[in-house]
């Protein structure tokens, strides 16, 4: 199999080639797959394509025209990919969809801690000889009610972690898992869930009906100091709607690990430019606020599973073996 790899950073290649053993046949490129680059992959048989890839119908008429029978996502969502067209096309579709689900949730857990006991603050203070403790002040996890938005794998492994600090577990999803019930976790409505968390966690994906999830309305029926996390996809948070509730105060806690305009921001250097998205910039501005870059995923276990997952994608299809391949349904 012919594969252009999109979005393509060392890290993947060095995956990517880690477990191969020179079966595809890998050309590596460093744009993000759009409308206007999809040209370069003429001659291949498949993309390989990440979360900031926009493949857009427009952008799928290219690559069917082109040749392309295949999309290999090496990530779990798909949000970013037109299925419709994608069938009206008949360009089959694969991803990985589920790679380390401790990552992800060790992370939001990393997120929690960091701003509850004040850490980013704390080592930019010492850095700079400054060992006053006022305004660093953090508050016991154990016993707090922790409301967790979608209780799939990484849902799962992050209600564990927190049990193990003595929080009081909630949940909520569409539905329901055995394993969450299973150990003591109470599923709730939104609503109550809003009302009775210390610490909301969304774990859950993005479609029309969880689009701006946490937003003015929902915001406004959380507890007043409310910490809110989100390591799943930007598009589940009304960036603007946060930003008012940690002026009021209604928001006491932010930590994001993606962000709903990240595509042209994420991934990139541009330390050596002026940041032209003014919400993002307001969101910086505030010292309850921690952001990453999209790194939840970022481990060398997580790496190592996407790859294999990847390339297992890519010989089921070369092959037509397709109950091994982890296809998206297109209908």
């Amino acid at each position: 199999m012919k594969v252009a790899v999109f979005s393509c950073k060392a890290y993947d290649k060095e995956h990517l080639e880690k477990f191969n053993n020179g079966k595809h046949e890998f050309s590596y490129l460093t744009p993000h797959l759009t409308k206007l680059t999809a040209l370069l992959a003429s001659e291949h048989d498949a993309v390989c394509c990440f979360v900031n890839d926009q493949l857009t119908s427009d952008c799928i008429e290219i690559l069917a025209s082109v040749g392309i029978k295949y999309i290999v996502l090496r990530c779990a969502g798909y949000n970013n990919v037109d299925l419709d067209a994608c069938e009206k096309q008949q360009i089959k579709v694969v991803r990985v969809p589920e790679y380390s689900p401790y990552a992800v949730a060790e992370h939001a857990v990393a997120l929690i801690m960091d701003l509850n006991r004040n850490i980013h603050r704390a080592f930019s203070r010492v850095r700079d000889n400054y060992y006053l403790l006022d305004g660093l002040l953090g508050f016991d996890m154990h016993g707090k009610t922790i409301g967790v938005i979608g209780t799939g794998k990484i849902g799962i492994c992050l209600i564990k972690i927190m049990q193990g600090f003595g929080c009081h577990v909630i949940a909520h999803d569409v539905h329901p898992n055995d394993k969450v019930k299973a150990l003591g976790v109470e599923y709730k409505t939104l609503n109550e869930l809003y009302t009775q968390s210390d610490v909301i966690s969304l774990h859950c994906p993005l479609n029309a009906d969880t689009h701006h999830l946490i937003n003015d309305t929902s915001i406004g029926k959380m507890k007043k100091g409310v910490m809110i996390i989100n390591t799943s996809r930007g598009g589940l948070v009304d960036t603007i709607a946060v930003i008012k509730g940690l002026k009021s105060g209604q928001v006491g806690y932010l930590g994001l690990d993606v962000y709903e305009e990240e595509t042209d921001l994420f991934f990139e250097d541009f330390s050596n430019t002026v940041l032209q998205d003014d919400v993002f910039a307001r969101l910086l501005t505030f010292s309850n606020v921690v952001i990453t870059g999209h790194q939840a995923f970022f481990t060398r276990e997580a790496l190592d599973s996407i790859s294999k997952v990847t390339l297992n994608n890519l010989t089921a299809l070369e092959s037509g073996d397709l109950e091994k391949a982890c296809l998206i349904p297109l209908s």
